[in-house]
């Protein structure tokens, strides 16, 4: 079989696009609303992109109804929100948050999800989140034929969770991987839970 992109809708490009590339990693994002409560989302179109300064990125599509989601609008406003990364054990409160709700409305306080002080920083954190950044606006970009957001921010600090970080021989933080066990998303409703550990060291 062979899909010619050009020729599927919207919608469906994006049903097909999510079931290839994979696994991806999954941003779920906590902004601030205009009223100050909280609000939590998860977006798989994410990554890592740039290390000076250190940057991710992660993409918006808008609502249903052709509006925008309401973490585009409050970073927008506010420019800055946490990237947490989900364990596989939060996917029922993950999956719950993707829901399409009122603009000011707090899936915080609608799921009773709890979050956690992080030093420094304005914004809070999911409390069961073993690893989350702290983030300002470094760019905005639109792009696409249906509006489609770029969001770059800038990590301003990062919080890890005691038992998922040690210092190495060479005295380099080591990130335990297998400790937080991060939930990647595939497509279709799926996602992945975490595997073997396989190593393999970079050629000279």
């Amino acid at each position: 079989m062979q899909i010619n992109m050009a020729e599927l809708k919207a919608a469906d490009a994006y049903f097909t696009m999510t079931q290839t590339v994979i696994p991806r990693p999954i941003a779920w994002v906590l902004s601030e609303n205009q009223d100050r409560s909280l609000n939590l989302a998860p977006f798989s179109y994410f990554n890592a992109v740039a290390s000076d300064p250190p940057l991710i990125m992660f993409s918006i599509g808008l609502q249903p109804d052709g509006t925008q989601k309401d973490t585009l609008i409050n970073i927008e406003e506010r420019n800055h929100f946490v990237v947490n990364i989900a364990s596989v054990q939060q996917l029922p409160d993950l999956n719950q948050t993707s829901a399409t709700l009122p603009y000011g409305t707090s899936e915080i306080e609608t799921n009773s999800i709890h979050t956690a002080k992080i030093d420094g920083f304005t914004l809070p954190r999911v409390a069961q989140c073993k690893l989350a950044m702290c983030c300002t606006t470094y760019e905005l970009k639109t792009i696409g034929n249906n509006n489609q957001a770029l969001v770059f921010g800038e990590v301003q600090s990062i919080w890890i969770d005691d038992s998922c970080a040690e210092m190495n021989e060479k005295g380099r933080l080591k990130i335990s991987a297998k400790n937080i066990e991060p939930l990647a998303r595939l497509g279709a409703g799926e996602y992945a839970t975490f595997g073997d550990i396989l190593s393999a060291t970079r050629p000279e």
